[in-house]
């Protein structure tokens, strides 16, 4: 009998629960692989969300520091800092 958690739908949400008492030490490690298998994908969206964070912040800053204002609080705090 497979774990419940790999019985369920894709439509449905995973639930994690305790592996099934099972004598020996191969059914924590196969329960821990095959936790680790369901999960595989996850590291690539992950990636690929915080790379899109990452770009929507660089534009962000690259349209603040472009403007005029921006540009000349940098100045300002450039020319104070080699003045001294």
């Amino acid at each position: 009998m497979e774990h419940p958690v790999m019985e369920r739908t894709v439509t449905q949400p995973a639930v994690l629960e305790a592996p099934p008492a099972r004598s020996g030490p191969r059914g924590s490690r196969h329960w821990a692989h095959r936790l680790h298998h369901e999960q595989e994908g996850l590291a690539t969206a992950e990636y690929g969300i915080v790379m899109l964070a990452a770009v929507g912040f660089a534009g962000l800053l690259v349209a603040v520091l472009s403007s005029g204002t921006a540009r000349g609080l940098l100045t300002g705090v450039v020319e104070r800092a080699l003045s001294f």
